[in-house]
């Protein structure tokens, strides 16, 4: 049996970040208690020596477990799934632990260098190749729809971490102008996501997210 925090784990974020709402959503389907606390980085509170002792790199999200401190969304959610997860959302198995690392490793590659860097470059005027962001986002989204016209979830037959690592920045990927029209399949496994019990959803503001995410 998963064991349980003392006390509710505090999570370091930004509203807009699918790095920590990626984070926050495991903590939903985990049923743990957590807070939030919001890191304005506007004001630069995650270069704080404060927060840099939190994380040297003053990127986000950072969970602090009762004294445990994990940064790197990644990172993240690994620990809460082996610490209070079970079997469930990161397997044991060998193949099972390398069909999830698989995507973990794409979704710090070409999900972070395309959907999410199309919708940072959109939304807060980031200076990127828009073009070619948006295509690397394409060419995923190709490899997404095949994946997924004969299966349900990315890594195994039930959500994982590798689901929950790829949903928030396929999901608002719109708002760096790429479409989904043409993804019927990822768009069928985006509304299984949104179907889970406890599934909460990133916010679609727009305004004020700045690339200090992990």
């Amino acid at each position: 049996m998963p064991s349980r925090p003392q006390q509710p784990i505090r999570l370091y974020r930004h509203a807009l970040s699918g790095h920590c709402h990626r984070v926050e959503l495991l903590l939903e389907l985990l049923h743990l208690p957590y807070e939030l606390v919001d890191i304005n980085l506007q004001q630069g509170e995650h270069k704080t020596p404060a927060f840099l002792q939190l994380n040297p790199f003053g990127l986000l999200p950072v969970i602090d477990d009762n004294g445990t401190i994990v940064a790197d969304s990644a990172a993240i959610m690994v620990y809460l799934a082996r610490q209070y997860g079970g079997q469930h959302y990161f397997p044991d198995s060998p193949q099972a632990t390398a069909a999830v690392q698989r995507w973990l490793a794409v979704a710090a590659g070409p999900l972070a260098s395309g959907p999410a860097a199309a919708r940072i470059a959109v939304l807060f005027n980031k200076p990127v190749d828009t073009a070619r962001v948006q295509q690397t986002a394409h060419d995923l989204l190709q490899v997404l729809e095949h994946w997924l016209s004969t299966r349900a979830f990315l890594a195994a037959e039930h959500e994982t971490l590798a689901d929950l690592a790829f949903y928030a920045y396929i999901a608002h990927a719109p708002e760096g102008n790429v479409s989904l029209v043409a993804y019927p399949h990822v768009r069928q496994w985006l509304a299984r996501i949104e179907q889970l019990p406890d599934f909460v959803p990133m916010q679609r503001s727009a305004v004020g997210l700045a690339a200090a995410e992990a």
